[in-house]
């Protein structure tokens, strides 16, 4: 008997999903990827690209890293960091296109309560 694939609404798949999110959901770990966008970079140049502290950088490429986002490659006496996951870039798009979307709805609602009520 062929084995049933998981439905998406399993617990075990619905939890691994939010860990997912959990993972991309802190600012510094979005401002990492969005260093990698363009290519390997090493501890140091992520640490000046972004203004975090190293310890505080490392603890979030180990998170990264551990979530398969990113990869690890040990070159001499660095380690080189790059995207192991290119569709994250597709993800972090379509949400941020969401928000403007949101953004801009709101923005059109305040203007028409203000040319309504004539505030400002």
């Amino acid at each position: 008997m062929p084995k049933k694939k998981p439905s998406k609404t399993d617990p075990a798949i619905l939890a691994a999903v939010a860990d997912y999110f959990k993972v991309l959901s802190e600012g510094s770990r979005l401002q990492i990827l969005t260093c990698l966008k363009s290519g390997a970079m090493n501890v140091m140049e992520i640490a000046e690209a972004t203004g975090l502290g190293q310890a505080n950088l490392s603890k979030h490429l180990k998170v990264l890293t551990q979530a398969g986002i990113l990869a690890r490659q040990p070159k001499g006496t660095s380690a080189f960091y790059e995207i192991a996951d290119p569709i994250i870039f597709e993800l972090c798009e379509l949400v941020c296109d969401r928000i403007t979307e949101r953004v801009l709805q709101q923005a059109e609602s305040l203007k028409a309560l203000r040319s309504r009520t004539g505030v400002f």
